[in-house]
């Protein structure tokens, strides 16, 4: 069980009547995370995740790893420095590099700080000894920090110079079998993102300075996002608006899907993106297998990406209001806190004999790491009951005064999506048992039930 008296939660205290001089704009998530001391900012564009927040990092990241099993992954880890000489062999440092981090050693030798790990990864299978076309398809990803050196870097989390990140580099034998990890691996995508309930649009997308002839984004929908998307209320067909303008003829103003003319442009933050990639990193970096004849040959390769931080602060963005945060299910830093009556109060022998009790019952209910109990009863119940609310723990349980009145005693419980209800103990453990069973099922890829709330398309 965690105790909110031993929580190290930094939040930002603004002294009554203090200006606050806006030097940078805002997102709802920054602002929100940044003012209950769940990330502090470090230098410009860095970020310190406190422990309430890296609880959601951990979550997102156990469900990640999850479906990337299913998928067929395999989990590695690659180092950050990755040589400038891979990077010219594939061409990538031609372009445009000003967003790259370049470091030298002590010999002169330089290397990037990766942004991505598409030449490493490919230049360990070429030193790798002979693979044979049995040991494909391999389906290699890592989880671990990136770095880009962004002009503009915003809206906290989610447009930030370090940031944590899955990628999944997978190898075949042909561009048939590639295709066919492409769709396995887009259908494990699809999976996370419906179980996180958060709205999402899958669209087609520009291969750019990746390379390769099939690309899809992820997108959440938020006036806050930087790609402009175009959507079709007819049939709900979505995509990257850079993508449809360049095959669309300019006097054609209809969906490429149905036709229809109801075309209207929102704005996309990018989640995740998936890339088929063919062999232009095995081709000039040599990395190949045996075929069937044993002769050597490139490998195919696709690669698939997925902002682990970027998902938190999006999402948030997309669920939150103006001041309380609002998390997806399965990733609330704790499911329910349990507030009991103030220090010095009438009924404070008698409810906290009820807290106690409860305390075991919603550890039982929900497991015991997922309830957060605010013992901190030298403050009244309102002020911890405003910060539980605004911290949005999905279920916030209050034993006072009505707790212990001699007729239908109650208890208070307040639900995240703003809710309030007075229950007896039995029907807020009930509520509670609910929660968890949701929680399973979204874990099982049970999502009939609420589909109502997950979106694929807009």
């Amino acid at each position: 069980m965690n105790k909110a008296s031993r929580l190290f939660c930094p939040a930002l205290i603004t002294p009554k009547n203090a200006v606050v001089k806006q030097t940078e704009q805002l997102s709802r998530s920054q602002k929100l995370l940044t003012e209950l001391g769940l990330v502090k900012s470090g230098s410009n564009g860095t970020y310190q995740i406190m422990p309430m927040a890296q609880r959601s990092v951990d979550k997102l990241i156990g469900l990640v790893q999850s479906n990337m099993g299913l998928a067929g992954g395999q989990k590695i880890s690659l180092p950050i420095l990755t040589s400038a000489q891979l990077w010219k062999k594939t061409g990538r440092l031609e372009g445009d590099i000003s967003e790259f981090y370049m470091v030298r050693d002590r010999s002169g030798k330089q290397f990037l700080m990766s942004p991505t790990h598409e030449e490493a990864v490919t230049a360990m299978l070429a030193t790798t000894s002979p693979i044979s076309y049995r040991q494909l398809p391999l389906r290699l990803y890592q989880i671990g920090p990136k770095f880009r050196d962004e002009l503009k870097s915003r809206f906290g989390l989610m447009r930030a110079k370090e940031f944590l990140m899955k990628d999944m580099y997978t190898f075949d034998v042909s561009e048939e079998t590639a295709r066919r990890t492409y769709a396995t691996v887009s259908a494990a995508y699809d999976r996370l993102f419906q179980q996180l309930e958060v709205p999402f649009v899958k669209v087609n997308a520009a291969t750019g300075m990746m390379g390769g002839s099939l690309s899809h984004e992820y997108h959440y929908v938020s006036p806050v996002g930087e790609d402009i998307l175009l959507q079709c209320s007819s049939c709900g067909f979505a995509g990257n608006s850079e993508v449809l303008e360049s095959s669309l003829e300019e006097s054609s103003t209809s969906c490429p899907s149905c036709k229809s003319t109801s075309l209207s442009t929102v704005r996309g933050v990018e989640v995740a993106h998936t890339f088929l990639l063919g062999d232009k990193y095995s081709k000039p970096l040599g990395a190949t297998f045996l075929n069937t004849s044993g002769k050597p040959q490139s490998l195919v390769m696709g690669c698939y990406g997925i902002g682990i931080t970027r998902i938190i602060a999006a999402a948030l963005e997309v669920l939150s209001s103006e001041q309380e945060l609002r998390w997806p299910k399965l990733l609330a830093p704790y499911d329910v806190c349990l507030v009991g009556p103030k220090q010095g109060s009438k009924e404070q022998q008698p409810a906290e004999a009820i807290e106690n009790e409860l305390l075991g019952n919603i550890g039982e209910l929900c497991g015991h790491q997922e309830l957060l109990h605010d013992d901190r009863k030298e403050l009244t119940i309102g002020k911890r009951l405003l910060e539980a609310k605004r911290l949005g723990h999905p279920l916030t349980v209050v034993v006072g005064a009505k707790a212990v009145q001699p007729e239908a005693p109650k208890l208070e419980v307040h639900l995240s999506e703003g809710d309030s209800l007075e229950l007896d103990i039995s029907e807020a453990l009930k509520l509670i048992a609910e929660h968890s069973q949701h929680k399973r099922d979204l874990l099982l890829g049970r999502f009939e039930q609420y589909k109502e709330k997950v979106g694929h398309q807009l």
